[in-house]
């Protein structure tokens, strides 16, 4: 049992689950400011923000992110040193940032793919600056950036 089910994994599963939540809520958090902001611009001084329930899930996802990070620093450093040691503080976040943001905007295009096809996709960036298929805003990556960077944070806290 335990060579297909290493202890490491074993403990891994609750541990994505919160970090799941506490990603997807904080997305929804992140969203609901974003858009409550935008409404300024709009002269809509009631800062109404909006978000979807379908976007908890896509948000959650982003309990995969550290663990993507982690092993990335892994395999630059070759295994042969603990995860990044030799790494400068900098490099390792903007190595990171930029990783997440990459893998945010490939979740968020195909994400965005399959809820269009279904008729149900809560955003359409049509017409939008830099937009890519109306999925995807090329303008947001510093915002996926520190988002990504955010959600490494919030998901390693209570770690042992």
């Amino acid at each position: 049992m335990s060579i297909l089910f290493p202890m490491k994994t074993i403990k891994f599963f609750p541990r994505f689950w919160i970090n799941f939540f506490k990603c997807g809520i904080t997305g929804w958090c992140l969203e609901v400011m974003f858009t409550s902001a935008e409404s300024i611009i709009a002269g809509d001084m009631r800062l109404i923000g909006q978000t979807s329930l379908l976007m908890f899930p896509i948000y959650g996802m982003g309990a995969l992110l550290g663990p993507i990070g982690r092993q990335v620093d892994l395999w630059i450093a070759d295994g042969s040193q603990g995860a990044g040691t030799s790494l400068n503080l900098m490099d390792k976040m903007i190595r990171h940032g930029m990783l997440y943001m990459v893998l945010i905007f490939i979740a968020e295009y195909l994400a965005g793919m399959f809820l269009r096809d279904m008729g149900i996709c809560p955003w359409d960036y049509t017409g939008r600056h830099l937009n890519v298929n109306g999925l995807i805003r090329l303008d947001f990556a510093p915002l996926w950036f520190l988002t990504g960077l955010l959600f490494e944070q919030i998901t390693s806290l209570g770690k042992s």
